[in-house]
C-alpha cells in the first residue's frame, strides 16, 4: 500500500522537475535574446557615439579593431573554450570563397560605420530594414531565382517606407544615406554569396567558424585601407588617449561587444527557430530606433516615423510571405 504513494510522489517530483527544466530553458532563452538585443543595440549606439558625438572620425580603424577582437575571441571560444567544434578548411578554393565573403563583409561594416557619422541611428535602422529587398534583388541577379508574386508585393511597403522616411528625416545627409544603402546592399550580397559559395556539404561552416576564418582576412584587408585613408590614426588615437584615457576603454569595450553580437546571434539561432529569429530581428530594429532617440534625442518627424513603421510592417509581411511560399 505504501508503495503507491511513493510512486505517486516520484511522478509528482518528475513532473515538477520537468516544469522546472522548462522554466529554466525559458529563462535561458530570454537571457540569450536579451543579451543579443543589448549587444546589438549597444555596439550600434557606441559606434554612433564614438564616430559622431565623441569625434573619433576613423570608421575604418574602428572596424579593424572590431575584426581584430573577433579574430582573437573567436580563437579563444573555439580552440580553448570549445564552445563549438573546430571546422577546418578543406581547400584553397574554400579559403578564396571565404576571403571574398570577408571583402564584402568589410565593405558592409565600414560603410555602415561611415554612415553613422552623418545619420542618426533611427534613420540608419530604417534604411537597414530594406535588407530583404536587396537580398531578393541579388538572389535574382546572381541565381536567377524568382520568388512568389506575394513575396515581391510585400517588398513594396519596405521600399516605400524608406522613401517616405527619407523625405521626412530632419537630419538627412546624402553621402551618409548613400553609405547606409551601400552597407545594406553589401550585407544582403554577403548572405546571398554565402548561400552559394558555401552550399556544398563539405564546405558548410557554422557562423562561429566562418567568423574565425573571415575576421583575420578582414584585418589584413582593412590594414592598408586604414594606413592610406586614415593617416597616422594610431598616433592620433594615442594623442586622444593622453587627453582622455576613456577612449581606449571605449574602443576595447566596443570591439569586444562586436564579437559578442556574433556570439549571441549564433546562440539565439541555435536555441530558437528561424521564424522566431526573423520576428526578433524585426523587433530589434524598432527597439534600437526608440532607444537611440531617447539617448541622442535626435529630431524625428511624424512623416519619418510613419515611413519607418511602414518599412517594418513590410518586412513582417515579407517574412510571412516567404514562409508561406516555402511550404
Amino acid at each position: 500500500m505504501s508503495s503507491t504513494p511513493k510512486g505517486g510522489g516520484g511522478g509528482g517530483g518528475g513532473g515538477g522537475g520537468g516544469v522546472a527544466a522548462a522554466m529554466s530553458g525559458r529563462f535561458f532563452t530570454v537571457g540569450l535574446v536579451t543579451s543579443w538585443y543589448s549587444s546589438n543595440i549597444g555596439v550600434l549606439l557606441l559606434n554612433k557615439y564614438l564616430l559622431s558625438n565623441y569625434g573619433f572620425k576613423y570608421p575604418i580603424f574602428l572596424t579593424m579593431c572590431h575584426m581584430s577582437a573577433c579574430s582573437l575571441l573567436s580563437y579563444v571560444a573555439i580552440a580553448w573554450l570549445k564552445l563549438v567544434p573546430l571546422q577546418t578548411l578543406r581547400s584553397r578554393s574554400q579559403f578564396f570563397k571565404i576571403s571574398l565573403l570577408s571583402l564584402v563583409f568589410c565593405a558592409s561594416v565600414v560603410s555602415g560605420n561611415v554612415s553613422l557619422r552623418y545619420l542618426p541611428v533611427s534613420f540608419n535602422q530604417a534604411v537597414g530594414a530594406t535588407t530583404p529587398f536587396f537580398t531578393a534583388v541579388f538572389a535574382y541577379i546572381i541565381t536567377v531565382r524568382t520568388e512568389a508574386p506575394l513575396v515581391y508585393a510585400a517588398l513594396l511597403p519596405v521600399v516605400t517606407g524608406v522613401v517616405i522616411a527619407s523625405g521626412g528625416e530632419p537630419s538627412f545627409h546624402l553621402f551618409g544615406f548613400i553609405m547606409c544603402v551601400g552597407a545594406t546592399a553589401a550585407r544582403a550580397l554577403k548572405s546571398v554569396l554565402q548561400g552559394i559559395l558555401l552550399s556544398s556539404e563539405g564546405e558548410k561552416l557554422n557562423s562561429m567558424n566562418l567568423l574565425l576564418y573571415m575576421a583575420p582576412v578582414a584585418v589584413v584587408l582593412l590594414l592598408p585601407a586604414t594606413i592610406i585613408m586614415e593617416e597616422n590614426v594610431v598616433g592620433k588615437t594615442i594623442a586622444l588617449a593622453r587627453e582622455d584615457m576613456k577612449i581606449l576603454w571605449y574602443l576595447l569595450f566596443n570591439s569586444a561587444l562586436a564579437y559578442f553580437v556574433n556570439l549571441t546571434n549564433f546562440l539565439v539561432t541555435k536555441h530558437t527557430s528561424a521564424l522566431t529569429l526573423q520576428v526578433l530581428g524585426n523587433a530589434k530594429g524598432a527597439v534600437a530606433v526608440v532607444v537611440s532617440i531617447l539617448i541622442f534625442r535626435n529630431p524625428v518627424s511624424v512623416t519619418g516615423m510613419l515611413g519607418y513603421t511602414l518599412t517594418v510592417i513590410g518586412v513582417v509581411l515579407y517574412s510571412e510571405a516567404k514562409k508561406r511560399s516555402s511550404k
